[in-house]
């Protein structure tokens, strides 16, 4: 089993130093892998960058990440790209690196993505200049994912990227708004290379939880989303990997349950042996949240309720959880 690390959407800015460095200090105790799915900075420029290798520089893992849009504002991606890289931060765009992690290989497929929209409701290499430049970005960023996939052997295939893969991960966003968050051309992209597991960010407002059509698991690991500094999925033993099984009937679907440091920890495992009704309460033990699996049914029904002291501070420490 390997502990795979994550999150995206942090928008460091100068000012951000010391934030984040108290959660990240202890990420080896709970993770094997740090993944970093763009919008690292606020604007991209080069101080933000520098600012964020610094919080960056302790972490005793391995630590890969893809660029967002953010990131590429100030016009330079580069230096974004190298202040990561001298502290040790593996950036991927259009790449893909493989590491040993606890005697098994963990292949990761990076790219930034890029839009375009979902079936029903997406753009196409038609008509102006502008709309084909438009679409040849997202096509090449989707056939670059493909090959890379296709070119991994190892025992876990991750595909990490910015813009979202599947319109599942982005409920909760406004529909006007689908086609600059994501597009389906990564999701075929997954499905033909195939993956165990595809983490983006970039949806604020969306849903943690997707499924592409061959049933790959797709997961939003967006700060603003999930409101604490990472979150934790545990890759099992047997994953759907081949793009030519028909998996969708065992789609994988997270338990959640609490962590030494009060973060969110995701098993990916299959649904048929989800049987499990986890409760889990505000430190406080007042305030319960409580999520249902039935044997084979993913019940996506649940709340959070927090006391007075954490909808306040749960910005900046996350959803603090402890079994009750």
């Amino acid at each position: 089993m390997l502990r795979v690390a994550a999150v995206g959407d942090i928008h460091f800015a100068e000012d951000s130093c010391g934030k984040l460095r108290p959660y990240w200090s202890h990420l080896e105790e709970h993770a094997d892998v740090f993944l970093l799915c763009g919008d690292l900075t606020h604007v991209g420029n080069t101080d933000q960058a520098l600012a964020l290798a610094e919080e960056l520089r302790d972490i005793e893992l391995p630590i890969v990440a893809v660029l967002g849009n953010h990131d590429y504002h100030a016009g330079q991606p580069g230096q974004v790209r190298r202040a990561l890289e001298r502290v040790g931060v593996t950036v991927l765009e259009g790449e893909s690196t493989t590491l040993t992690v606890r005697g098994r290989t963990l292949a990761i497929a990076g790219t930034k993505g890029f839009g375009g929209g979902f079936p029903g409701a997406c753009g196409h290499a038609f008509g102006e200049p502008e709309m084909k430049a438009f679409m040849h970005v997202t096509e090449r960023c989707a056939e670059a994912l493909e090959a890379n996939l296709r070119g991994l052997h190892a025992d876990y295939r991750i595909a990490l990227l910015h813009y979202a893969p599947v319109k599942d991960t982005l409920a909760g966003e406004r529909l006007e708004l689908y086609p600059f968050l994501g597009s389906y051309r990564l999701a075929e992209a997954l499905d033909r290379g195939g993956a165990d597991l595809a983490i983006h960010g970039h949806a604020h407002h969306g849903a943690e939880k997707g499924v592409t059509t061959r049933g790959i698991p797709v997961r939003n690991a967006a700060m603003p989303l999930l409101k604490r500094p990472y979150t934790v999925y545990e890759l099992g033993e047997h994953m759907a990997v081949a793009p030519t099984d028909d998996v969708r009937a065992n789609a994988v679907s997270p338990s959640i349950r609490s962590s030494p440091l009060s973060n969110t920890s995701t098993k990916v495992r299959s649904a048929a042996s989800l049987n499990t009704c986890t409760h889990m309460t505000c430190p406080c033990r007042r305030h319960a949240t409580s999520r249902i699996h039935k044997l084979g049914v993913l019940c996506e029904a649940y709340t959070f309720s927090y006391c007075d002291w954490h909808s306040t501070h749960r910005a900046a420490v996350g959803y603090a959880f402890s079994r009750s």
